[in-house]
């Protein structure tokens, strides 16, 4: 056999090698956008995973309930538009915790003048407040004492107390709401309930529970 003969079948040999590498680069091509969106993917969770999160998410986990300013021996008063006094609250020690946006007051006394001159007076152990002292709860001992005063029709309103472990008092809508026990005088009349709702604009008291009261004759 001669070397021309065999010349062929050598020269088919490369062209085929040539030929599988061609196919496989195709193959490689065809699948590499599949490969690299799989890799982002896997880039992007992981990315998530490690970030830090916002500034705002690392405060708020950092926050805690410590105060973060006080006052001791201190007094509070509010005046109207015209200028006459509304309201005072004071107390042995004020504390403000900015996570809750609230005040702590040991020993917490508020005084408040209504607009026909009635002036109701409430203190407890302690209290805490909303920011603007709207809103007090008045934990421990708590009373709230309405003093006797004249309607405009110059009907004679008799001192009202209020007394209980628990009172929410509403300043300036002069309300209080309790959910324990709770006594109430009025004059010379008593009552005793489970729970209260008192506005005192409305003249309205609701009594709740084991309701029990006292009636003195009228003289």
């Amino acid at each position: 056999m001669s070397l021309d003969a065999l010349t062929p079948v050598f020269a088919q040999r490369p062209r085929s090698l040539w030929r599988r590498l061609r196919e496989s680069l195709d193959a490689l091509l065809l699948y590499f956008p599949v490969v690299l969106m799989g890799l982002l993917a896997m880039l992007t969770y992981w990315l998530v995973r490690n970030t830090p999160p916002p500034p705002d998410e690392v405060v708020r986990a950092q926050a805690r309930h410590v105060p973060d300013y006080f006052m001791r021996d201190f007094a509070v008063r509010t005046f109207g538009p015209d200028g006459r006094f509304q309201s005072e609250i004071q107390g042995v020690e004020i504390r403000h915790y900015p996570d809750t946006d609230t005040l702590e007051i040991d020993q917490p006394r508020i005084r408040r003048t209504g607009p026909l001159g009635q002036v109701t007076v409430a203190q407890a152990e302690k209290g805490i407040s909303n920011a603007d002292g709207s809103e007090v709860q008045l934990m421990g001992a708590a009373t709230v004492v309405r003093e006797a005063f004249a309607r405009i029709d110059r009907a004679a309103q008799p001192r009202f107390e209020l007394r209980s472990e628990f009172l929410h008092f509403f300043v300036e809508t002069d309300r209080v709401q309790t959910h324990l026990p709770v006594e109430l005088m009025r004059g010379q009349d008593r009552f005793t309930a489970d729970r209260l709702a008192y506005d005192n604009l409305d003249q309205r008291v609701e009594l709740a529970g084991r309701v029990r009261g006292v009636l003195q004759p009228r003289r």
